[in-house]
């Protein structure tokens, strides 16, 4: 890994420790970072390789919620409907992802692509909050109201769909208190996450790297891990303080830039 490499990994892993906590989308903030470091750095990227970097960026944010969550997820051994509830929710996400990679492997190194769903995103944060009644409990969560958080996840797989903020608000929509909203949401990322990094990591041990280096993407993961376990401390805050709207007035903004940027020559 040369200087390039290591100042681009280490800045995309501070990015993505932050926004895939943050309901702000981590995919689409890689995909724009990762553009304009390109730029930057006068290097260029495969969408292979970018989808890569980004599973290795998300293997660190997933270590930091299974660590933020490790009683809750300790205690699903006892807790049969909430797992279930985890399980049927992951299936939407799973099943697109499966059929469509290629695609989506494209669609991560396109910049418009990030601009339009993060415009999604400020629509769904809004809706939310807006939506809330805060009735249900963590426990309370129907397999039914699971397969509708689920859907909203399998959206997310699109760059600047923030994976944490579909969910987050579709919880809220269906009936859920901010904080099961938020930790349903992170919970039920562990699986879905866990299986792209899974399948992502098979490739990279057939020798399909894409001429990544194995010790760039665990340097990306460390540092993913560090910053995430910050950053999804204060989103427990924020969600609890009901801000989400902050969140979406800066994809709004962000978004609006970004489509113009790809958009007008």
């Amino acid at each position: 890994m040369d200087g390039a490499q290591l100042w681009q990994t280490l800045i995309q892993g501070v990015v993505q420790g932050i926004t895939e906590f943050l309901p702000i989308s981590s995919d689409g903030h890689l995909v724009i970072v990762g553009r304009l470091l390109e730029r930057w750095f006068g290097t260029s990227s495969s969408g292979q390789q970018t989808m890569q970097l980004v599973i290795g960026l998300h293997l660190g944010t997933l270590l930091a919620t299974a660590s933020i969550y490790r009683r809750e997820l300790w205690s699903l051994r006892h807790r049969y409907r909430l797992l279930a509830a985890i399980i049927l929710g992951t299936i939407p996400a799973g099943v697109i992802g499966v059929l469509f990679k290629d695609w989506f492997e494209q669609t991560m190194s396109s910049p418009l692509f990030a601009g339009v769903g993060l415009l999604v995103t400020a629509v769904f944060l809004l809706a939310g909050q807006r939506m809330e009644s805060n009735l249900l409990e963590l426990d309370q969560v129907s397999l039914r109201q699971a397969l509708i958080i689920g859907s909203f996840q399998a959206l997310a797989i699109l760059p600047g769909v923030s994976r944490s903020g579909s969910t987050i608000a579709s919880g809220l929509m269906v009936g859920m208190t901010r904080r099961a909203a938020t930790t349903f949401s992170f919970l039920l990322s562990i699986p879905a996450v866990g299986g792209a990094v899974l399948l992502e990591s098979i490739d990279i041990l057939r020798g399909q790297s894409g001429g990544l280096a194995i010790g760039q993407l665990l340097f990306g993961a460390a540092i993913s891990f560090a910053v995430g376990v910050v950053s999804l401390r204060f989103l427990i805050r924020i969600v609890s303080l009901r801000k989400l709207h902050w969140f979406a007035y800066y994809c709004l903004l962000l978004g609006t830039i970004v489509t113009a940027w790809q958009l007008c020559p």
